[in-house]
């Protein structure tokens, strides 16, 4: 007798690693742990990134006396803590003084301008409110697939306070949280210490790249900045490094070798002229510019009423502006992240597309080194792009209608311990036949 007809309901296959599905980070699952703990009514504890100095600093790089250190929960440290006071600001915070990740902070403060991204990086389904289980999660971008990174709320202090990040408002979280998240995919805190922006960046988008050199780009990058700022792009810069060490604060406020975010550019009218402003806001939320248009020049007396209260402010924030000039001067490299580059192009009507290739470079079989290796340097990987005609409504816009951003993806957890190989890209015209 013949089997049962049975119907087979066809197989969807869901794609992970995207914000809707995201790779769960070491195999942790948020929502199941989340509600293991309430059904048990415990506590989060995370046995992946645990409360001890192997997840601050596993090779004591940092000067730090590892003895000291207590890990402790919000509610210990404070009577009422939140994760949000009021809304997410980039005043929120000042970097903690043992940890050099001014490149991670500083591309936390081009986040809290962006809503939407925000709301990517730290769901918005958690609080310390009802069903509080001592759990959050975090989701970074991480070499073209979305992670989401489970902590729970332990944060390591010393007397009682937060030995990193720190909150203005006493009882705000949120930064010491998300740092927390970010070392956990780091490694340890001590694997945050020095970086560049460009990484956070990513990190927090999935976005596009862009980097400039100040005094040497051909393009009028002010407008460019400004363009990138409406299409709300994250943007950071970082000044010259010093000849001695690091963190000299040179006699106009600025800090050498050291990571800003660049929060707004704008226009003002001084004695009947133009003048171009950038403002910048340092990390350690205090020092500041104190040249022309820093809070207290007297530049701004000729500046009308209006304009003054639109950007000029007293407050000792970290947060100053300065002429575009002085900028040029004074900052090595401006970077510039985005989901789309449409803003390269100064007609809104153009819209860019994307595509994205993945590869890797074998000794001995697919390395064949750069264009000095004639012999083995076509045996590297290659990929043909077709570059299609400009629409109409972009006709007559810049030609280099083409970006092209190479990423090396890192194999080892901790990223102190990563190699950055040296690598490139060349980019042929291909006649068709």
């Amino acid at each position: 007798m013949p089997p049962p007809h049975v119907n087979k309901i066809p197989r969807i296959e869901v794609k992970t690693g995207t914000l809707d599905v995201p790779l769960k980070f070491l195999d942790q699952d948020y929502q199941e742990l989340k509600k293991s703990c309430i059904i048990k009514k415990e506590r989060y504890v995370d046995d992946k990134f645990p409360s001890d100095s192997s997840s601050i600093d596993p090779k004591k790089k940092l000067k730090l006396d590892l003895e000291k250190i207590k890990w402790l929960s919000p509610s210990k440290i404070v009577s009422d803590p939140q994760l949000i006071v009021k809304e997410v600001s980039r005043f929120d915070y000042s970097q903690g003084c043992y940890l050099g990740n001014c490149w991670f902070l500083a591309s936390v403060g081009a986040l809290t301008f962006q809503d939407d991204i925000m709301d990517q990086v730290m769901p918005a389904d958690q609080s310390f409110g009802q069903d509080y289980a001592g759990i959050f999660h975090f989701r970074f971008w991480r070499f073209g697939k979305w992670i989401d990174v489970v902590i729970d709320d332990k944060l390591p202090t010393i007397n009682g306070k937060l030995i990193f990040v720190r909150s203005t408002t006493s009882n705000e979280f949120w930064p010491a949280l998300l740092e927390k998240a970010y070392a956990k995919v780091c490694g340890s805190y001590a694997d945050m210490h020095s970086g560049v922006v460009s990484e956070a960046l990513l990190d927090f988008t999935g976005g596009i790249h862009l980097r400039f050199e100040p005094a040497k780009t051909s393009v009028d990058l002010w407008s460019l900045m400004n363009r990138a700022s409406k299409a709300k792009a994250l943007m950071a810069c970082g000044s010259f490094q010093g000849k001695t060490s690091e963190n000299t604060v040179l006699p106009n406020g600025i800090v050498q070798g050291h990571a800003y975010t660049v929060t707004g550019v704008s226009k003002v009218t001084c004695k009947e002229k133009q003048v171009r402003l950038v403002r910048v806001l340092n990390p350690w939320a205090k020092g500041e510019w104190t040249g022309d248009w820093s809070d207290k020049s007297p530049l701004w007396n000729d500046v009308s009423e209006k304009e003054q209260s639109k950007c000029c402010s007293l407050a000792n924030d970290g947060e100053f502006w300065m002429s575009m000039e002085d900028f040029t001067t004074n900052f090595r490299q401006t970077d510039i992240c985005c989901l789309s580059p449409d803003f390269l192009d100064s007609s809104s009507e153009c819209s860019w597309t994307s595509t994205c290739y993945n590869d890797s470079w074998v000794a001995g079989t697919t390395a064949g080194g750069c264009l000095n290796n004639k012999d083995s340097f076509w045996t590297n990987p290659q990929f043909r792009v077709r570059i299609e005609a400009l629409d109409k409504e972009c006709a007559g816009q810049c030609p280099e209608n083409i970006l092209v951003s190479l990423m090396q993806n890192h194999e080892k957890r901790n990223r102190s311990e990563v190699s950055n190989y040296a690598i490139a890209f060349s980019v042929f015209a291909v006649n068709e036949r």
